[in-house]
Protein backbone atom coordinates (compact mmCIF):
# COMPACT_ATOMS: atom_id res chain seq x y z
CA UNK A 1 0.00 0.00 0.00
CA UNK A 2 0.82 4.18 -0.80
CA UNK A 3 1.07 5.30 2.65
CA UNK A 4 1.07 9.36 3.04
CA UNK A 5 2.24 11.25 5.94
CA UNK A 6 1.62 14.62 5.52
CA UNK A 7 2.63 18.09 7.33
CA UNK A 8 0.24 18.93 10.14
CA UNK A 9 -1.70 22.11 9.03
CA UNK A 10 -3.66 22.92 12.30
CA UNK A 11 -2.82 25.84 13.65
CA UNK A 12 0.35 25.38 15.89
CA UNK A 13 0.55 21.46 15.79
CA UNK A 14 4.08 20.51 15.43
CA UNK A 15 3.51 16.29 16.20
CA UNK A 16 3.99 14.32 12.85
CA UNK A 17 1.90 10.94 12.31
CA UNK A 18 4.87 8.61 12.27
CA UNK A 19 8.82 8.42 13.28
CA UNK A 20 11.41 7.27 11.18
CA UNK A 21 11.50 4.37 12.92
CA UNK A 22 8.01 3.42 12.01
CA UNK A 23 8.42 4.34 8.49
CA UNK A 24 11.62 1.77 8.71
CA UNK A 25 8.99 -0.92 10.17
CA UNK A 26 6.39 -0.54 7.04
CA UNK A 27 8.78 -0.37 4.55
CA UNK A 28 10.09 -3.94 5.84
CA UNK A 29 6.38 -4.57 5.15
CA UNK A 30 6.79 -3.65 1.72
CA UNK A 31 4.73 -0.54 1.93
CA UNK A 32 5.72 2.94 0.02
CA UNK A 33 6.04 5.64 2.55
CA UNK A 34 5.86 8.84 0.68
CA UNK A 35 6.09 11.70 3.40
CA UNK A 36 5.82 15.52 2.74
CA UNK A 37 9.04 17.79 3.23
CA UNK A 38 9.72 19.08 6.69
CA UNK A 39 6.14 17.30 8.41
CA UNK A 40 8.76 15.65 10.78
CA UNK A 41 10.68 19.12 11.56
CA UNK A 42 8.62 20.28 14.48
CA UNK A 43 8.98 17.60 16.75
CA UNK A 44 12.81 17.08 15.60
CA UNK A 45 12.83 14.97 12.77
CA UNK A 46 14.73 16.24 9.74
CA UNK A 47 14.38 15.10 6.27
CA UNK A 48 17.49 13.01 5.57
CA UNK A 49 15.94 10.54 8.51
CA UNK A 50 12.98 9.88 6.73
CA UNK A 51 14.61 8.96 3.81
CA UNK A 52 17.04 6.87 5.37
CA UNK A 53 15.00 4.69 6.96
CA UNK A 54 13.18 4.17 3.48
CA UNK A 55 10.98 7.19 2.75
CA UNK A 56 10.16 9.49 -0.15
CA UNK A 57 10.83 12.95 0.66
CA UNK A 58 7.14 15.15 -1.50
CA UNK A 59 7.03 18.80 -1.12
CA UNK A 60 3.45 19.22 -1.99
CA UNK A 61 0.52 17.87 0.37
CA UNK A 62 -1.91 17.45 -2.54
CA UNK A 63 1.04 15.17 -4.34
CA UNK A 64 0.50 12.89 -1.29
CA UNK A 65 -3.06 13.28 -1.55
CA UNK A 66 -3.20 12.54 -5.09
CA UNK A 67 -1.08 9.31 -4.83
CA UNK A 68 -1.21 7.91 -1.38
CA UNK A 69 -4.22 5.27 -0.46
CA UNK A 70 -3.76 5.86 3.16
CA UNK A 71 -3.12 9.19 4.86
CA UNK A 72 -1.60 9.25 8.07
CA UNK A 73 -2.32 12.01 10.11
CA UNK A 74 -1.78 13.59 13.86
CA UNK A 75 -5.15 15.97 13.17
CA UNK A 76 -8.18 16.04 10.94
CA UNK A 77 -7.95 17.37 7.87
CA UNK A 78 -8.48 21.46 7.05
CA UNK A 79 -11.11 23.10 4.84
CA UNK A 80 -8.39 23.65 2.30
CA UNK A 81 -7.69 19.89 1.51
CA UNK A 82 -11.69 18.46 1.60
CA UNK A 83 -11.56 18.35 -1.60
CA UNK A 84 -8.26 16.47 -1.80
CA UNK A 85 -9.47 12.78 -0.40
CA UNK A 86 -11.26 10.71 -2.53
CA UNK A 87 -13.25 7.91 -2.22
CA UNK A 88 -12.16 5.08 -0.89
CA UNK A 89 -8.77 6.56 0.47
CA UNK A 90 -8.50 5.68 4.01
CA UNK A 91 -7.75 8.92 6.42
CA UNK A 92 -6.44 7.88 9.73
CA UNK A 93 -6.08 10.05 12.88
CA UNK A 94 -7.21 12.23 15.78
CA UNK A 95 -10.97 13.35 14.30
CA UNK A 96 -13.02 14.25 17.47
CA UNK A 97 -15.97 14.37 14.69
CA UNK A 98 -18.73 15.06 17.80
CA UNK A 99 -16.86 18.54 18.15
CA UNK A 100 -17.52 19.92 14.72
CA UNK A 101 -20.42 19.70 12.20
CA UNK A 102 -18.27 21.32 9.75
CA UNK A 103 -15.75 18.10 9.45
CA UNK A 104 -18.54 15.62 9.57
CA UNK A 105 -20.48 17.14 6.27
CA UNK A 106 -17.07 17.66 4.97
CA UNK A 107 -15.80 14.35 5.16
CA UNK A 108 -19.76 12.72 4.18
CA UNK A 109 -19.02 14.02 1.22
CA UNK A 110 -15.69 12.97 -0.05
CA UNK A 111 -16.63 9.48 0.06
CA UNK A 112 -13.25 8.74 2.32
CA UNK A 113 -12.81 5.40 4.79
CA UNK A 114 -12.48 7.91 7.73
CA UNK A 115 -11.16 6.42 10.54
CA UNK A 116 -10.67 8.12 14.12
CA UNK A 117 -8.22 7.31 16.39
CA UNK A 118 -9.84 8.57 19.59
CA UNK A 119 -12.56 5.33 18.87
CA UNK A 120 -10.39 2.20 18.16
CA UNK A 121 -11.44 0.35 20.95
CA UNK A 122 -10.82 -2.66 22.44
CA UNK A 123 -13.20 -5.28 23.92
CA UNK A 124 -12.94 -4.34 27.69
CA UNK A 125 -13.39 -0.30 26.90
CA UNK A 126 -10.03 0.44 26.76
CA UNK A 127 -8.75 2.84 24.05
CA UNK A 128 -5.34 2.29 22.96
CA UNK A 129 -4.99 5.24 20.62
CA UNK A 130 -6.09 7.70 23.04
CA UNK A 131 -3.98 6.48 25.95
CA UNK A 132 -0.66 7.85 25.34
CA UNK A 133 -1.98 11.46 24.38
CA UNK A 134 -4.37 11.44 27.42
CA UNK A 135 -0.90 10.62 29.50
CA UNK A 136 0.79 13.51 28.00
CA UNK A 137 -2.35 15.80 28.32
CA UNK A 138 -2.88 14.72 31.85
CA UNK A 139 0.76 15.79 32.99
CA UNK A 140 0.41 18.81 30.93
CA UNK A 141 -2.80 19.74 32.48
CA UNK A 142 -1.40 19.63 35.85
CA UNK A 143 2.05 21.87 34.51
CA UNK A 144 0.02 24.35 32.74
CA UNK A 145 -2.11 25.13 35.88
CA UNK A 146 0.37 25.44 37.82
CA UNK A 147 1.96 28.06 35.39
CA UNK A 148 -1.03 30.45 35.16
CA UNK A 149 -1.78 30.34 38.93
CA UNK A 150 1.12 32.75 38.72
CA UNK A 151 0.04 36.38 39.72
CA UNK A 152 1.89 37.93 36.50
CA UNK A 153 -0.38 34.94 34.29
CA UNK A 154 -3.73 36.24 35.95
CA UNK A 155 -3.86 33.30 38.58
CA UNK A 156 -4.78 33.87 42.57
CA UNK A 157 -0.89 33.56 43.01
CA UNK A 158 -0.85 29.96 44.95
CA UNK A 159 2.33 27.45 45.09
CA UNK A 160 0.31 24.47 44.16
CA UNK A 161 2.48 22.48 46.47
CA UNK A 162 2.82 25.03 49.47
CA UNK A 163 6.33 25.41 51.63
CA UNK A 164 6.65 24.60 55.10
CA UNK A 165 4.30 26.89 57.31
CA UNK A 166 1.68 27.34 54.56
CA UNK A 167 -1.13 25.48 52.88
CA UNK A 168 -0.25 23.74 49.47
CA UNK A 169 -2.56 24.32 46.74
CA UNK A 170 -5.79 22.63 46.08
CA UNK A 171 -6.19 20.68 42.39
CA UNK A 172 -9.97 19.09 41.34
CA UNK A 173 -9.88 16.65 38.63
CA UNK A 174 -13.14 15.90 37.44
CA UNK A 175 -13.06 12.52 35.77
CA UNK A 176 -10.91 9.21 36.48
CA UNK A 177 -9.92 8.05 33.57
CA UNK A 178 -6.33 7.97 31.78
CA UNK A 179 -6.68 12.18 31.75
CA UNK A 180 -7.35 12.33 35.71
CA UNK A 181 -5.13 9.68 36.77
CA UNK A 182 -2.05 11.63 35.34
CA UNK A 183 -3.06 14.86 36.07
CA UNK A 184 -4.29 13.10 39.94
CA UNK A 185 -0.50 11.78 40.01
CA UNK A 186 1.76 15.27 38.82
CA UNK A 187 -0.68 17.43 40.93
CA UNK A 188 -0.29 14.97 44.50
CA UNK A 189 3.57 14.89 43.43
CA UNK A 190 4.27 18.33 43.35
CA UNK A 191 2.25 18.42 47.02
CA UNK A 192 -1.50 20.12 46.05
CA UNK A 193 -4.81 18.29 47.84
CA UNK A 194 -6.41 16.67 45.14
CA UNK A 195 -9.79 15.28 45.18
CA UNK A 196 -10.37 13.03 42.05
CA UNK A 197 -14.43 12.75 40.72
CA UNK A 198 -15.10 9.94 38.85
CA UNK A 199 -19.22 8.06 38.06
CA UNK A 200 -17.22 4.73 38.44
CA UNK A 201 -17.24 3.15 41.48
CA UNK A 202 -14.87 0.28 40.70
CA UNK A 203 -12.59 3.27 39.39
CA UNK A 204 -12.76 5.01 41.79
CA UNK A 205 -11.34 1.90 44.20
CA UNK A 206 -8.56 1.35 41.85
CA UNK A 207 -7.76 5.26 41.95
CA UNK A 208 -7.99 5.22 45.69
CA UNK A 209 -5.36 2.19 46.17
CA UNK A 210 -2.83 3.53 43.47
CA UNK A 211 -2.67 6.92 44.91
CA UNK A 212 -0.95 8.72 47.19
CA UNK A 213 -2.61 10.44 50.89
CA UNK A 214 -2.91 13.68 49.56
CA UNK A 215 -5.18 12.10 46.73
CA UNK A 216 -9.29 12.42 47.35
CA UNK A 217 -11.36 10.16 45.60
CA UNK A 218 -14.87 11.41 45.64
CA UNK A 219 -17.94 9.54 43.96
CA UNK A 220 -19.03 12.49 40.80
CA UNK A 221 -22.19 14.70 41.22
CA UNK A 222 -23.33 17.82 40.82
CA UNK A 223 -23.50 18.84 44.64
CA UNK A 224 -20.25 17.58 45.32
CA UNK A 225 -18.50 19.47 42.00
CA UNK A 226 -20.38 22.66 43.43
CA UNK A 227 -19.20 21.91 47.07
CA UNK A 228 -15.68 21.61 45.91
CA UNK A 229 -15.30 24.62 43.39
CA UNK A 230 -15.04 27.37 46.10
CA UNK A 231 -11.53 25.34 47.40
CA UNK A 232 -9.75 24.79 44.11
CA UNK A 233 -7.38 26.57 42.89
CA UNK A 234 -6.95 24.65 39.51
CA UNK A 235 -9.92 22.16 37.87
CA UNK A 236 -9.01 19.89 35.01
CA UNK A 237 -12.17 18.94 33.12
CA UNK A 238 -11.09 15.39 32.20
CA UNK A 239 -14.20 13.47 31.09
CA UNK A 240 -14.46 11.33 28.03
CA UNK A 241 -17.42 9.92 26.09
CA UNK A 242 -15.96 7.81 23.41
CA UNK A 243 -16.79 9.43 19.87
CA UNK A 244 -19.49 11.60 21.59
CA UNK A 245 -19.74 15.26 22.93
CA UNK A 246 -18.65 15.48 26.86
CA UNK A 247 -21.04 17.33 29.15
CA UNK A 248 -21.08 20.35 30.34
CA UNK A 249 -20.40 20.02 34.04
CA UNK A 250 -19.64 23.38 35.47
CA UNK A 251 -21.80 26.25 34.31
CA UNK A 252 -21.26 29.85 33.72
CA UNK A 253 -23.17 30.94 37.27
CA UNK A 254 -20.79 28.36 38.88
CA UNK A 255 -17.80 30.65 38.13
CA UNK A 256 -19.18 32.89 40.75
CA UNK A 257 -18.70 30.53 43.67
CA UNK A 258 -14.78 30.25 43.05
CA UNK A 259 -11.66 32.20 43.87
CA UNK A 260 -11.09 34.72 41.80
CA UNK A 261 -7.65 33.80 39.69
CA UNK A 262 -8.58 30.11 40.23
CA UNK A 263 -7.54 28.31 36.80
CA UNK A 264 -9.94 25.82 34.44
CA UNK A 265 -8.10 23.51 32.38
CA UNK A 266 -10.65 21.72 29.50
CA UNK A 267 -8.69 18.89 28.87
CA UNK A 268 -12.06 17.71 27.04
CA UNK A 269 -12.18 21.18 24.32
CA UNK A 270 -11.54 18.70 21.53
CA UNK A 271 -14.82 16.82 22.38
CA UNK A 272 -16.74 20.13 22.82
CA UNK A 273 -15.73 20.24 26.46
CA UNK A 274 -17.11 20.05 29.82
CA UNK A 275 -17.17 23.90 30.74
CA UNK A 276 -19.91 26.25 29.16
CA UNK A 277 -17.68 28.99 29.57
CA UNK A 278 -15.08 26.88 27.48
CA UNK A 279 -13.98 27.62 24.14
CA UNK A 280 -10.93 26.35 22.03
CA UNK A 281 -7.70 28.21 22.12
CA UNK A 282 -4.02 27.81 20.90
CA UNK A 283 -0.61 27.58 22.19
CA UNK A 284 -0.06 31.01 20.87
CA UNK A 285 -2.89 32.52 23.02
CA UNK A 286 -3.78 29.60 25.32
CA UNK A 287 -5.76 31.72 28.22
CA UNK A 288 -9.01 34.08 28.77
CA UNK A 289 -10.64 35.26 31.90
CA UNK A 290 -14.40 35.11 32.53
CA UNK A 291 -15.30 36.29 35.42
CA UNK A 292 -12.22 36.43 37.29
CA UNK A 293 -11.47 32.81 36.67
CA UNK A 294 -8.62 31.98 33.99
CA UNK A 295 -9.57 29.33 31.56
CA UNK A 296 -7.18 27.57 29.39
CA UNK A 297 -8.69 25.15 26.53
CA UNK A 298 -5.66 24.37 23.96
CA UNK A 299 -7.11 21.46 22.00
CA UNK A 300 -3.95 19.74 21.04
CA UNK A 301 -2.20 20.54 24.43
CA UNK A 302 0.56 17.44 23.16
CA UNK A 303 1.36 19.37 20.37
CA UNK A 304 3.26 21.44 22.63
CA UNK A 305 6.35 18.63 23.64
CA UNK A 306 5.93 17.01 20.05
CA UNK A 307 8.95 14.95 19.97
CA UNK A 308 7.78 13.32 23.21
CA UNK A 309 4.16 12.61 21.48
CA UNK A 310 5.23 11.95 18.24
CA UNK A 311 7.15 9.14 19.87
CA UNK A 312 4.26 8.02 22.24
CA UNK A 313 1.77 8.19 19.56
CA UNK A 314 3.69 5.97 16.84
CA UNK A 315 4.35 3.40 19.43
CA UNK A 316 0.46 3.09 19.74
CA UNK A 317 -0.71 3.57 16.18
CA UNK A 318 1.86 1.57 14.19
CA UNK A 319 0.20 -2.42 14.90
CA UNK A 320 -2.68 -0.85 13.70
CA UNK A 321 -1.54 1.19 10.65
CA UNK A 322 0.08 -1.99 9.57
CA UNK A 323 -2.54 -4.48 9.78
CA UNK A 324 -4.51 -1.89 7.71
CA UNK A 325 -1.95 -1.67 5.18
CA UNK A 326 -1.34 -5.27 4.95
CA UNK A 327 -5.03 -6.52 4.72
CA UNK A 328 -6.84 -3.55 3.12
CA UNK A 329 -9.13 -1.37 5.34
CA UNK A 330 -12.16 -3.97 4.00
CA UNK A 331 -10.37 -7.03 5.59
CA UNK A 332 -8.92 -5.53 8.59
CA UNK A 333 -11.92 -4.36 10.08
CA UNK A 334 -13.59 -7.81 9.49
CA UNK A 335 -10.68 -9.55 11.02
CA UNK A 336 -10.30 -6.68 14.06
CA UNK A 337 -13.35 -5.73 15.65
CA UNK A 338 -10.99 -2.65 17.07
CA UNK A 339 -10.89 -1.26 14.18
CA UNK A 340 -14.26 -1.66 13.33
CA UNK A 341 -15.25 1.06 16.26
CA UNK A 342 -12.41 3.50 14.74
CA UNK A 343 -14.85 3.48 11.27
CA UNK A 344 -16.35 6.77 11.97
CA UNK A 345 -17.63 7.89 8.37
CA UNK A 346 -16.86 5.04 5.67
CA UNK A 347 -17.95 5.86 1.93
CA UNK A 348 -20.61 8.40 2.79
CA UNK A 349 -22.28 7.19 5.68
CA UNK A 350 -21.62 7.67 9.49
CA UNK A 351 -20.84 4.68 10.94
CA UNK A 352 -20.37 5.89 14.65
CA UNK A 353 -23.23 5.69 16.42
CA UNK A 354 -22.29 8.93 18.51
CA UNK A 355 -21.61 11.18 15.85
CA UNK A 356 -24.49 10.52 14.15
CA UNK A 357 -26.53 11.28 17.36
CA UNK A 358 -24.76 14.47 18.20
CA UNK A 359 -25.53 15.55 14.80
CA UNK A 360 -29.09 13.83 13.99
CA UNK A 361 -27.64 11.93 11.38
CA UNK A 362 -28.68 8.97 9.72
CA UNK A 363 -26.08 6.20 11.42
CA UNK A 364 -25.78 2.99 9.10
CA UNK A 365 -23.75 -0.46 11.12
CA UNK A 366 -20.32 -1.22 9.51
CA UNK A 367 -21.31 -4.28 8.48
CA UNK A 368 -24.08 -2.60 5.61
CA UNK A 369 -21.07 -0.69 4.26
CA UNK A 370 -18.70 -3.62 4.12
Amino acid sequence: MIIGIVTETKAEENRVSMTPEGVEVMKHHGHSILVQKHAGLGSGFLDDEFAMHGAEIVRSAKNIFDRAEMILRVKEPQPSEYRWLREGQVYFSYLHLAASEEVTQALIKTGAVNIAYETIQKSNGVLPLLIPMSEVAGQMAVQEGAKYLEMAQGGDGVLLGGVPGVDPGTVLIIGGGVVGLNAAKKASGLGADVYILDVNLDRLRYLSDVMPKNCFTLMSSPATIRELLPKADVIVGAVLVPGGRTPTLIRREMLKIMKKGAVLIDVSIDQGGCFETSRETTHREPTYVVDGIVHYAVSNMPGAVPKTSTIALTNATLPYVLEIADKGWKQAMKDNPEITRGANIVKGRVTHQAVAEVFGLEYTPLDKVL
